[in-house]
């Protein structure tokens, strides 16, 4: 098999593997498992690509509509999950409502897309979870404590993106000598195609809310049990994905 068909198999099977996900019909195991193979299929990937085939890459934008305007607690999570992908991305607003675009190589994009899903569908798993244990929160009380809630379960998932991203690229160069070096001219490719889209990013602005610090630790606490990187096994019944 040619290097080329090689490429092109594990790219088709990267979209196949980050389609199946629990709203698409899936068990809740088959989607975990999927992250996984995303996750292998994705360093393989990387292994597999040389200078020549990274430079002629052609980056695609993949959107991930969100509705309406208001910002969400995953928002905290995009700028990791961006560059766990390695990849750029803005939020659009127009018709059709508001969307998130990841821009980067395809197979890239298409795992941020994944991921976003896991995590969004995860914070609200366990939003319903923490309000079902909190009977005596009502009014303002359980708004804010909701809201401290999701943003710890996304600041948490978020560090652990990065840590996973940190690791992922240092466990790709010592399998490959020449793979830090290549990784760099990834990052400049997607750099110089983000230029010339001509995008104007505009920074977003800082909210300020009521912080229950109790409720943030109980989300922080739940961020360590979203599934990021393994299928549910026999003694990892308590992960969420």
């Amino acid at each position: 098999m040619t290097q080329t068909n090689e490429l092109d198999r594990v790219k088709a099977r990267i979209r196949a593997l980050a389609e199946k996900t629990v709203s698409n019909g899936c068990t809740e195991a088959e989607a975990l498992s999927a992250a996984e193979m995303v996750g292998r299929l994705l360093e393989r990937y990387a292994l597999t690509m040389d200078e020549v085939e990274v430079r002629a890459t052609v980056c695609v934008q993949t959107e991930v509509p969100i509705g309406g305007a208001r910002r969400r607690p995953v928002d905290v999570a995009v700028p990791a999950i961006a560059r766990f992908c390695d990849c750029k991305v803005w939020l659009a607003r127009g018709e059709g409502g508001a969307r998130y675009v990841f821009f980067g190589f395809e197979t890239d994009t298409v795992l941020a897309r994944y991921l976003f899903s896991v995590v969004d569908r995860a914070i609200r798993s366990e939003l319903l979870a923490f309000r079902a244990a909190s009977p005596r929160l009502a009014g303002l009380a359980l708004r804010y404590a909701s809201a401290s809630f999701q943003h710890g379960m996304a600041t948490r998932v978020a560090e652990r993106l990065e840590a996973m991203h940190r690791a992922r690229d240092a466990a790709v160069a010592e399998r490959r000598p020449a793979g830090t070096a290549l990784m760099v001219v990834k990052q400049r490719v997607v750099q110089e195609a983000f230029r010339a889209e001509r995008v104007r990013l505009v920074a977003a602005r800082q909210r300020r809310s009521v912080r229950v610090n109790a409720a943030f630790r109980r989300g922080v606490v739940a961020g360590d049990r979203v599934n990021l990187n393994r299928p549910v096994e026999s003694g990892a019944r308590g992960l969420i994905g």
